[in-house]
């Protein structure tokens, strides 16, 4: 088994039942122990902006969500609705069992912070994200059909906390295995 097949088969939760400590889920919410693991892409046409300091960094219309188990959904944004100018690509990257290699960027007027992300060469199962951008809604203002999104818990992860997800979050204590 490679490095790859021995980090997605280590998740324990999968999304088929959700555990006994899930929240209950109200009318218009979805619950992030119902989606899947593998995580699935979902086209979003709600409009989607993010900003820092009154800059718009990116506006639009045609977001893919990536709905994973445990995990509040990250808001993916066509590299054409970036204002890429705005960003510098910074030293370092990650590695997504799921979706590849991912590289950082840093807002070109404070470049010490990475505030996005992107995978240039996703996997192929997650080819439609190739360029496209994701926010740090702890580090920049992010807003999904104007309601001002929260970060998702802990140092490292991305997701975007909307009032229409229920918990609990991977990167709360105790998530670690999740």
């Amino acid at each position: 088994m490679n490095r790859i097949e021995r980090a997605r088969a280590a998740w324990r939760n999968r999304g088929q039942a959700r555990p006994s400590f899930a929240a209950p889920v109200d009318v218009g919410q979805e619950s992030v122990w119902d989606y899947p693991r593998p995580p699935c892409l979902e086209p979003d046409s709600r409009r989607v902006t993010v900003s820092s300091d009154g800059i718009v960094l990116a506006d639009t219309t045609g977001a893919v969500r990536v709905l994973e188990t445990a995990s509040p959904p990250t808001f993916y944004l066509p590299p054409s609705d970036v204002r890429q100018e705005a960003l510098v690509r910074v030293a370092g990257e990650s590695f997504c069992e799921w979706k590849g290699a991912a590289a950082y960027f840093a807002l070109s007027a404070a470049p010490a912070r990475p505030v996005a992300w992107c995978y240039d060469e996703p996997f192929e199962e997650f080819a439609v994200l190739a360029g496209c951008f994701s926010f740090y809604p702890a580090l920049v203002a992010c807003e999904v059909a104007g309601e001002h999104v929260r970060p998702q818990p802990g140092a490292f992860y991305g997701g975007w906390v909307t009032d229409e997800v229920v918990g609990p979050f991977k990167g709360e204590p105790g998530s670690e295995s999740w």
